[in-house]
């Protein structure tokens, strides 16, 4: 009995103690929350992460303010530099949703560029380069005027209407001239807004909720504009990187990656990877290749290996294409402009190619998901909004549902399926979802999540005719080159005016120009002069990626790239160094320096290699060995083969 006695203390003891301590965390809990959380709101971070909205109103005799934060915008989710807004919009007059055919001349990057009409891309190749990409981030990582958008669905919505004033829509990056807030700070101080135009920056540091002059201040430290000038939002693309990958460091990664793959080891085990298993012996143990006639051995990494996996492709190789997804943004290449690359891989992928095609899954080593990334963005994305949410989460449904009709995904995690895409977008909208599938890419960043010895650069090819993608091939012999250097081009990105601030109008050997005029006869002098030129400049634009890589081979002259991270095409198999000339962009200083330094023969050299290296990025209507089309299913099949993992 007196054993269940001291039993029973005992228990009521260390109940009472484990009730004190419980209690004594959650107060510590509530006190830390409120020093950190928006609004003192502490008790918001215990509820469940549910769906709720807080709808704060106020009005005065001129115009109403109507603030609203709906689904899941509880204020433990708001990140203390951002201020997540989804639009402002006049209560009387706005236009929701363009129509996307209709272009917008407000747009940014290429958007103000291209032609409505995805078919109708017969600008000049100096124009629509390069594209505009933005901070990707789910929060704001710059302190600006611009109102970001939620990445993940958190809406912030600002909704202000007057009697004589309609207020555009406010996206990621976009500057608004009739949004400013040109007397935050006097209502702050206690003085009443007026009703002029408001300009709101994102700089948060603190929490604060002003009723007075009808503002709301999320994550607050809002400052304002007192001049209702509109500041120009910082993108990436109008700044240098961060940090430099060099060429060297690049051929390090691959040989790393192809050492230690870090490929999902499949699910189950399959014949297909047998076979792939089978072919990667023969591969790593080529028989030596001296001489061969339809391969220029300088050209390549290891000629040998690259001829045996070649042959292997050809004899081995089984490709599915997915039936699922509706046209326009799939199954509908477009074959001329800037995005040529996808749409002709698409063509002649699908079109009847029974060397490498299956109608059996099963039978297939690899499966291609046949999209536009042009037609994606052509379809769905809504100029002036900046906001290409909508475009990742169309991809991510479908990479759904072919995950839930077929079981292949499901094997591998999509490791052995694999995308074409050419636009600058791409590697944003598949982020995540497709993150371990090849991915074949035009911007092939190693800073944006490119992945040397999996993925696959693209060549950005720029096609003028569908029907003759081989017009004006070629280019005049060593000899009959007068001009140094060449370049021409509109000013995108943060590269090329100090490109021309250095070498336009210094010296007469050195053709750096601006935007060449509009017109045939511009299009035909750009062509000229490339063709007259021995090097041929090859600077980024918005993008690390250019048009003018693959320009130079077309037209015979030897490409200068200068774009830090670019992994160049095809980077797997081909020997840069033999025909083109790498310089790293704090050396454009140097650039004669470096381009005159080069011996004759050296140049001589290059040059005869861009000619043999040339027939590697061409496209036939009816495909040709080690084509373009050719060379790019080679590398998507020669990444896997290294990439591959056994049960």
């Amino acid at each position: 009995m007196d054993y269940c006695v001291k039993i029973k203390k005992l228990v009521q003891f260390e109940k009472r103690k484990w009730v004190f301590l419980v209690g004594l965390v959650g107060l510590t809990h509530l006190f830390c929350q409120s020093l950190m959380l928006p609004y003192g709101n502490a008790l918001l971070s215990l509820l469940p992460d549910d769906k709720s909205s807080v709808v704060v109103t106020a009005e005065d005799d001129d115009s109403s303010v109507k603030i609203s934060i709906v689904e899941n915008l509880a204020a433990s989710n708001l990140d203390s530099q951002s201020l997540l807004v989804r639009r402002v919009k006049s209560t009387k007059s706005y236009n929701v949703g363009r129509d996307i055919g209709n272009a917008d001349k407000g747009s940014v990057g290429r958007d103000n560029q291209e032609n409505t009409n995805p078919d109708d891309l017969d600008t000049a190749a100096d124009v629509d380069d390069d594209d505009l990409d933005f901070v990707e981030d789910e929060t704001l990582a710059n302190t600006t005027n611009n109102v970001d958008m939620d990445k993940e669905g958190s809406v912030v919505e600002i909704v202000k209407s007057q009697e004589h004033e309609s207020l555009s829509e406010i996206g990621e990056g976009e500057s608004s001239k009739n949004t400013s807030l040109s007397n935050v700070d006097k209502s702050v101080n206690g003085g009443s807004a007026t009703s002029s135009p408001l300009l709101i920056e994102s700089r948060v540091s603190s929490t604060s909720v002003v009723e007075e002059g009808h503002i709301l201040m999320v994550n607050n430290k809002v400052s304002a504009s007192t001049n209702g000038s509109s500041v120009k939002k910082k993108m990436r693309c109008d700044m240098p990187p961060k940090t430099v990958t060099p060429v060297i460091e690049m051929e390090r990664i691959l040989v790393r990656n192809r050492a230690r793959s870090r490929a999902m080891r499949p699910r189950w085990s399959s014949e297909r990877d047998q076979e792939i298993l089978t072919a990667k012996l023969k591969i790593e143990s080529p028989p030596i290749l001296n001489n061969d006639p339809e391969l220029y051995a300088p050209l390549f990494r290891n000629i040998s290996m690259f001829k045996r996996s070649y042959e292997l492709m050809e004899r081995v190789l089984k490709v599915y294409v997915y039936k699922e997804g509706e046209k326009p943004i799939f199954h509908q290449p477009i074959l001329k402009g800037l995005y040529a690359s996808e749409g002709w891989f698409m063509k002649l992928m699908e079109g009847g190619n029974k060397r490498f095609l299956v109608k059996d899954p099963r039978k297939a080593h690899l499966f291609y998901m046949p999209f536009s990334s042009r037609m994606l963005e052509y379809t769905l994305y809504v100029r002036n909004s900046h906001n290409r949410t909508n475009l990742r989460h169309y991809l991510k449904d479908y990479s759904e549902k072919i995950a839930s009709k077929y079981r292949f995904w499901n094997r591998t995690g999509g490791a052995d399926h694999f995308l074409v895409a050419c636009h600058d977008w791409a590697p944003y909208e598949t982020r995540h979802h497709m993150e371990h599938c090849i991915k074949a890419l035009c911007n092939a960043d190693v800073t944006g999540g490119f992945k040397i010895g999996r993925d696959v650069s693209l060549p950005e090819t720029y096609i003028r005719s569908a029907r003759n993608p081989l017009r004006d091939l070629g280019g005049k012999p060593p000899s009959q080159r007068s001009t140094l250097a060449f370049f021409a081009g509109n000013m995108h990105g943060y590269l090329r005016p100090i490109l021309l601030n250095h070498w336009t109008d210094k010296d007469p050997h050195m053709k750096i120009l601006g935007p060449m005029p509009p017109g045939v006869a511009s299009k035909m002098n750009y062509i000229h002069q490339m063709k007259n030129s021995k090097y041929c400049i090859c600077p980024k634009g918005y993008e690390v990626n250019s048009p003018r890589i693959v320009e130079s081979i077309f037209y015979e002259c030897v490409p200068v790239i200068i774009s830090d991270n670019f992994v160049p095409p095809f980077f797997e198999v081909l020997n840069w160094d033999a025909f083109s000339v790498i310089i790293a962009e704090k050396d454009i200083p140097n650039l004669k320096a470096i381009l005159v330094s080069i011996p004759e023969k050296k140049y001589l050299d290059m040059q005869l290699n861009v000619r043999k290296v040339q027939k590697h990025f061409l496209w036939h209507a009816k495909p040709l060995k080690y084509d373009l089309f050719h060379m790019t299913l080679h590398s998507i099949w020669y990444n896997r083969v290294f990439q591959i993992k056994t049960r």
